[in-house]
């Protein structure tokens, strides 16, 4: 388990002053990440908040080896990078331990990425992919992407007469990895550091690809106050929207069970995007996301053997 007295003694890898908004989940999570290596580590980013708001020509808040590679293809540049390590290790030209580490959005990871990540992950690279998922492509207006819940207003789900927010289910992209069958694949979140940070040094230990989708919340994007980042994150995980787990060699783990399991409208309550859900025309579609979570609750909970 993590420990904060020792973390606190760790240098960061990605400085302060950069420009991300103030709340913004993105940096809470790559800093526990980074933390939790025990070696040099190679960052490789697509295009997203995290990368164009600390990569702001010619500064940068990053005090290691870098790539910003595009939109798609993070996953790809991390693997070619890893693949040439492997290779000097080989033939004797170096010994020293170096750590691959990538990070992408939701809109490069459900989406845009998926390809490229599929394929890193069925290689079989020895890296760590981690997705902070702030369900939308925040970094170019607020569109939604495939990571987007059900009833959200984006930009391009906009509420009117017609239809009330985003259509159709998000995608459950922490299955898709485990369904890749790689060696160690969690789901975490910003609000929970010694959860994430365990599960980020498991990802780092194994031999072979991890995948870590770390929920981290938009202030922005969400329509709530920058000082709520954290709470919001912390009642998506006590209404069992957000649950952490985690699935290690196949074996699946619930890591945090609410003591009192809350009313999902806790979660949607403080964020100004799903405002119009509490209207008195939406409450079917209100208690359709409850109903939603319940079941997927439950069938987690039947996974976990709890």
């Amino acid at each position: 388990m993590a420990r904060l007295k020792d973390l606190t003694r760790i240098p960061e890898t990605l400085t302060g002053g950069h420009r991300l908004c103030a709340g913004c989940g993105a940096s809470v999570a790559a800093r526990a990440v980074l933390r939790a290596a025990d070696s040099p580590v190679v960052v490789a980013q697509s295009t997203g908040c995290l990368e164009v708001a600390t990569t702001v020509y010619p500064y940068s808040s990053w005090r290691c080896s870098y790539i910003h590679s595009a939109f798609e293809n993070a996953a790809a540049t991390l693997s070619g990078v890893e693949s040439a390590y492997q290779a000097l290790r080989r033939r004797g030209k170096l010994s020293e331990k170096i750590q691959f580490v990538a990070f992408a959005g939701d809109g490069g990871t459900y989406d845009i990425g998926l390809q490229s990540l599929s394929g890193a992950m069925e290689r079989g690279h020895d890296l760590v992919y981690v997705c902070y998922d702030n369900e939308g492509y925040m970094n170019t207006g607020i569109q939604r992407s495939s990571a987007t819940p059900t009833g959200a207003e984006t930009t391009t789900t906009p509420v009117g007469t017609v239809i009330p927010g985003r259509q159709g289910r998000r995608k459950d992209m922490t299955a898709v990895m485990i369904a890749h069958g790689i060696p160690y694949v969690a789901q975490a979140s910003i609000h929970d550091w010694n959860d994430l940070v365990t599960k980020a040094q498991k990802a780092f230990a194994v031999e072979g690809p991890a995948f870590l989708n770390v929920f981290a919340p938009c202030p922005r994007g969400w329509r709530h106050e920058g000082d709520l980042a954290v709470e919001v994150a912390r009642l998506a995980t006590e209404t069992c929207y957000w649950p952490l787990f985690e699935v290690e060699d196949g074996k699946w783990k619930l890591n945090r069970r609410p003591r009192e399991k809350r009313p999902l409208v806790d979660y949607l309550k403080p964020q100004g995007r799903f405002r119009h859900l509490f209207r008195p025309d939406n409450r079917e579609l209100l208690e359709s996301l409850q109903a939603e979570v319940d079941h997927n609750w439950e069938d987690l909970l039947r996974r976990t053997g709890n």
